[in-house]
């Protein structure tokens, strides 16, 4: 077996509120291999969100130990930990994060705008690789209000792509979306996964679950559940089945 890309060893994160002690993880354990598509779902305080922010490397846990691609999360500080998050990770948020009134483009350009090692014309042709991986190349230069908001979540999966992150941290990315939007994104992240990509996809939403290989489970900040899926559903046969709607 692949040497794991993260590796979570009896993790705990606790926060201090006034004079108690909230603790939000308590012994989290639990190994993603590369290729895997999994799943992390949780209700409202089922740590979640925290659990998401120490695998972005926003956060380090209180104890225990987080190696991502066998470096250690917990000893770094936080501008070691935003250097391997920027070299790492490719992020997609539920509210798509894209700057206003900029073009397609010049939004995934923007991971290696401050990189001095990679020439304009670099940017701009892997931008333009990374737009047409996601079905974009025909909204080059629209900008971000010119754009749905299903094309505007591939827009921001184009730009977590474009440092060629060793994984993909997705978060609620389809909860702003429509029935047939969604379908489309889970469609996307479903062939991202067939090319090899590793990704998390975090939400509350359980429903999601049988897109991908490996379930999650968090409650009460413990790993409730860790299974696999044998018989996962295909979002693009899905979509085809659901009606077209007309203006």
């Amino acid at each position: 077996m692949s040497t794991p890309i993260i590796k979570i060893e009896k993790i705990h994160r606790y926060f201090t509120v006034g004079e108690e002690r909230v603790h939000a993880l308590r012994e989290v354990s639990f190994q993603i291999y590369p290729g895997e598509f999994v799943t992390i779902m949780g209700t409202s305080g089922s740590g979640k969100s925290t659990l998401l922010n120490i695998l972005g490397c926003l956060d380090a846990p209180s104890s225990g130990e987080y190696l991502l691609d066998g470096q250690s999360i917990r000893q770094m500080s936080k501008d070691q930990r935003a250097e391997v998050r920027s070299q790492k990770i490719g992020f997609i948020f539920q509210s798509y994060n894209l700057l206003p009134k900029t073009t397609a483009l010049e939004n995934v350009e923007l991971p290696l705008l401050y990189n001095a090692s990679v020439s304009a014309q670099v940017r701009k042709s892997k931008a333009l690789e990374a737009l047409q991986a996601v079905g974009l190349s025909d909204r080059v230069f629209h900008k971000s209000n010119q754009l749905s908001g299903g094309q505007q979540q591939r827009v921001a999966i184009a730009r977590s792509l474009i440092n060629n992150p060793i994984m993909l941290l997705a978060d609620e990315a389809t909860g702003n979306l429509d029935t047939r939007t969604s379908y489309e994104i889970l469609a996307l992240f479903q062939r991202l996964h067939a090319e090899g990509k590793t990704i998390l996809f975090v939400t509350h939403n359980p429903d999601l679950a049988r897109f991908s290989s490996r379930n999650l489970v968090l409650r009460d900040g413990r790993i409730l559940e860790d299974s696999y899926n044998t018989d996962r559903a295909s979002a693009e046969a899905i979509l085809a089945q659901l009606p077209i709607e007309s203006d």
